[in-house]
């Protein structure tokens, strides 16, 4: 009923998100690859072209951290550093990841609530006094971390310890987490990458693996406040930690703060858990999402590849990624984006894991080559598997890791994780003194037999998600079977049966079915006009949304976030206006006055039969576990988009087209739901998802909370200056 207003309102919000700026603290997963990861981050400039001659590795003069245990069995690990009055402390847990079952999420959200409210300090006032210092404290799924000026450690020690002594687990700030969970889940499961990735994990670590556990709303729904608690009294002891202080304190301050903040906590190594097997495929398979509408088909191309840190195999196989998927002059990059133009980026990445790690290669390209490009990506696999690498290749990438090596070591984070990746890793005290000569030795040989160790195209899974009408078909030679297996968006395994359609229905009969769940012809014809307000969250900032229908030929939107409102949208009946800053652009034609036009209609199918619009059954299909005809709508002008009705009551909802956008043609679906009486029987969805346009694929979703029926409103709210 509200699609077009819905894609106006969507555009609009992309102003608004692109103005925003963000930032994370990745703390998560501090090991061997992580310490390292800035050498193997490829430059824009093609080092391949002016390769140094390759000369002795240098010589590397890594500060030495310190490390000592405190009597409870907390490990320690300090890093010098006087250059600033700075100073940072990480307490780390170094449990492996546990299997969560039932309960996913509940390790992440025990992070996330400790600073959120302990015996003696709200939330509020742990946040006021991190702040009234000008300091930082997080805590997240592996521990906690602060930093300050040196001369606030005092202040930022007393509550950093108050967090992780005296945590009380607010059960109104679970419900925060939750809520915000589901909502992050709510964009997830449209997002074509979150969708691959979750396949991905499933196929290759399996279900019963930590790494293949994936999270669903019914797991976010099922965590109590009891579950954190457990989790936090069985993991959260000493002998399962270090504590990384970075900064400028020597080591006889640091023992004193070990002791004087952190030997009161106590505890037992918790048990060990089991370790998971993988699976081990031993033929290809392609297992497939579909996405209703896309224009691009996402690859995720991989198997598993058992490198613990520290293992001989590690620095080749760097070496060996680096070359072939890792930047714009990577072997992947070159052959899919620069040669074939198939893609905007092809990646790869070889991951290093105490647990168990794995080989994948990825890229988003457009449908209709998905299979060229399959193509192209198993043939540098294999080119790389067979054929020795140039020296010269070898030697620029080696020069470009060890520069970028080297100024890693600017950073005493650095070394700090240097440090903690010897003790947690059981690594060689000299690991990072001789990784250049290590790494310098790598020859083309070494890293052929790496290709041939850890790549294997013939056992590989191979994972896109796509629209199925275009790219499916063309997928079944990849797979050993010639047969796809089906996915949902978190990775379960879908027995497609195709569903009939009942004899003699039709698509005009569904669009009338549809006019008669919301009220019928007569009620609807009654509503002259219609005032909306909705509210929505986009990149932090709450956003409401007002719109006046009139006569089904004028249209005013008004978009900000109560205070100030940052565009209005018109349609008087002639033209259409975009008004923002005190400046209008007015249009009497073109893409912008057609969809304010269409979006004036407050029941668009009501006109479908009078202005010839054509309308092709598709075919029932599941929408979000609701089985619902697929009617394909090709308007007058050429424009189409797919709509779905369900089987059971009728109701539109959803709606999928594709649309030009900055950065080209996207995918746009709108998910319509809880229906609910707005008076005289009238029907009106009360929220809206809305995936596609927003930055990063996110979801915009939308809630009524007013709405009122043929509303009072004067023309002059639809008035047009020019």
């Amino acid at each position: 009923m509200k699609y077009n207003i819905i894609l106006i309102i969507t555009s609009l919000l992309i102003i608004v998100s692109c103005s925003q700026k963000t930032s994370d603290m990745a703390m998560d997963k501090v090991d061997e690859e992580k310490a390292v990861s800035t050498e193997t981050s490829m430059s824009n400039e093609d080092f391949r072209k002016n390769v140094p001659a390759p000369g002795p590795a240098p010589k590397i003069n890594i500060s030495e951290a310190e490390t000592f245990d405190l009597p409870n069995g907390l490990k320690v690990i300090l890093v010098e550093n006087h250059k600033l009055p700075q100073v940072s402390f990480q307490l780390r847990l170094i449990n492996e990841p546990i299997r969560e079952a039932d309960k996913i999420g509940k390790v992440s959200m025990t992070g996330d609530i400790l600073a959120r409210g302990t015996t003696s300090r709200s939330k509020s006032e742990i946040d006021e006094s991190i702040d009234y210092i000008g300091a930082s404290l997080s805590s997240y799924s592996n521990g906690i971390f602060a930093s300050s000026l040196k001369k606030h450690q005092g202040r930022l020690l007393e509550v950093m310890a108050d967090v992780l002594y005296n945590p009380v687990f607010p059960e109104e700030e679970l419900e925060k987490i939750k809520t915000q969970s589901l909502s992050a889940l709510e964009t997830s499961k449209t997002d074509p990458n979150a969708i691959a990735n979750n396949i991905s994990s499933k196929i290759l670590y399996g279900a019963d693996h930590p790494y293949g556990e994936i999270q669903t709303s019914d797991h976010v729904k099922a965590i109590e406040i009891e579950d954190l608690k457990s989790y936090y009294r069985q993991y959260y002891v000493p002998t399962n930690a270090y504590l990384i202080i970075v900064g400028d304190i020597d080591a006889a301050e640091a023992k004193g703060i070990g002791k004087k903040y952190f030997s009161k906590w106590s505890g037992n190594m918790p048990k060990r858990p089991a370790r998971r097997s993988v699976p081990t495929p031993d033929k290809q398979q392609v297992s497939f999402s579909h996405k209703d509408g896309a224009v691009q088909s996402v690859i995720i191309f991989g198997n598993t590849a058992d490198i613990k840190p520290g293992d001989e195999d590690a620095i080749p196989a760097r070496v060996l990624n680096s070359i072939l998927g890792t930047g714009l002059t990577s072997r992947l990059e070159q052959n899919l984006r620069e040669d074939k133009a198939y893609t905007y980026a092809a990646r790869s990445s070889m991951s290093v894991d105490p647990l168990i790690g794995s080989f994948t290669a990825s890229a988003s390209t457009r449908s209709e080559v998905t299979d060229s490009a399959l193509v192209q990506l198993i043939y540098e696999l294999e080119r790389i598997r067979t054929e020795p690498v140039d020296e010269k290749e070898l030697q620029g990438v080696k020069n470009f890791m060890t520069g970028g090596f080297a100024r890693s070591l600017e950073s005493p984070q650095t070394i700090a994780r240097f440090a903690y990746n010897i003790a947690r890793y059981n690594l060689p005290a000299d690991y990072y003194q001789t990784y250049l000569q290590k790494l310098n030795a790598v020859s083309s040989a070494d890293v052929m037999a790496m290709a041939k160790k850890y790549i294997h195209p013939d056992k590989a899974s191979i994972i896109v998600v796509g629209n199925k009408d275009d790219v499916a078909e063309k997928l079944l030679p990849f797979d050993s079977d010639g047969k796809l297996s089906m996915f949902d968006a978190f990775g379960n395994e879908m027995q497609e049966k195709a569903v009939p359609l009942p004899a003699g229905v039709t698509a005009n009969q569904i669009i009338g079915d549809y006019l008669n769940a919301i009220g019928g012809a007569d009620k609807i014809a009654s509503l002259k006009s219609l005032y909306v307000k909705m509210t929505t969250n986009a990149m932090g900032q709450d956003l409401v949304i007002e719109s006046y229908q009139k006569g089904d030929d004028r249209l005013a939107i008004k978009f900000g976030n109560g205070a100030m409102v940052f565009q209005e949208q018109k349609y008087d009946g002639a033209k259409a206006a975009m008004i923002a800053m005190g400046q209008s652009q007015v249009f009497t034609e073109g893409p912008m006055f057609q969809e304010l036009k269409n979006a004036a209609r407050i029941v668009p199918q009501r006109y479908y039969a009078k202005e010839g619009a054509v309308l092709d059954l598709k075919g029932i299909e599941s929408v979000e576990g609701q089985q619902a005809y697929k009617v394909v709508v090709t308007m007058a002008d050429g424009a189409t988009e797919s709509q779905y009705f369900s089987v059971s009551s009728g109701l539109h909802i959803r709606t999928s087209k594709n649309q030009e956008g900055p950065q080209g043609t996207v995918s746009i679906t709108s998910d319509f739901a809880d229906y609910k009486d707005i008076g005289n029987g009238i029907m009106y969805p009360s929220s809206t998802s809305v995936t596609g346009m927003l930055p990063g694929g996110g979801a915009m979703v939308m809630k009524v909370v007013e709405t009122t029926p043929n509303v009072e409103v004067g023309d002059e709210v639809f008035e047009i200056e020019e």
